[in-house]
């Protein structure tokens, strides 16, 4: 367990600039689209009811929170692998209760405006931003968040430390971990 835990809080931060980029572009829809759950009504509360979520008013303002701080967390590259967690269950989460009933032509939902509007065709389509979304996340998640980051700063910080840890044989063997 604390191999998990020191693999989850010491990401790897000798990843190339450019995950920046990943970050600005996950970071940034996980932020707005917190936002626009408390902005509007048909995107937290009236969304979350017409689903059929359990507690609409507090799952969304719970969710749309999580999105706001989670998002500006990616964005600043904090504690990245902590909070992509979340984010990755929180997509799995939409993708099950929105698409399936697109799929099956039932959604609560108004159906996409132009064919295909049910179907596999239809899913496909309406999942390509959940997609991009939890690809970037468990890119970010088994990457980290790269040299321009909060957590790249904060290990520069902590003496006796190297910046990067490559991963070593024997253990928990996922990408970027240490053994002890």
């Amino acid at each position: 367990m604390n191999k998990l835990i020191k693999w989850l809080t010491t990401p790897p931060t000798d990843g190339p600039p450019s995950i920046l980029l990943l970050r600005l572009m996950a970071g940034g829809v996980f932020f707005w689209e917190g936002l626009l759950k408390f902005a509007y009504v048909n995107q937290g509360v009236g969304r979350f009811t017409k689903l059929g979520i359990p507690f609409p008013a507090l799952t969304a303002n719970f969710i749309g929170g999580l999105e706001i701080v989670g998002g500006l967390m990616i964005l600043s590259g904090f504690l990245t692998r902590l909070i992509a967690i979340p984010f990755v269950a929180e997509m799995i989460v939409a993708i099950l209760a929105t698409k399936i009933s697109i799929f099956l032509g039932t959604s609560p939902l108004p159906l996409p405006p132009a064919p295909p509007r049910v179907g596999m065709w239809a899913v496909l389509h309406e999942i390509r931003s959940d997609y991009a979304q939890i690809m970037t996340t468990v890119f970010l998640l088994i990457n980290g968040p790269g040299r321009w980051s909060v957590d790249a700063v904060l290990h520069r910080k902590r003496p006796g430390e190297a910046a990067a840890r490559p991963a070593q044989p024997g253990g928990l063997s996922l990408p970027g971990m240490a053994a002890d």
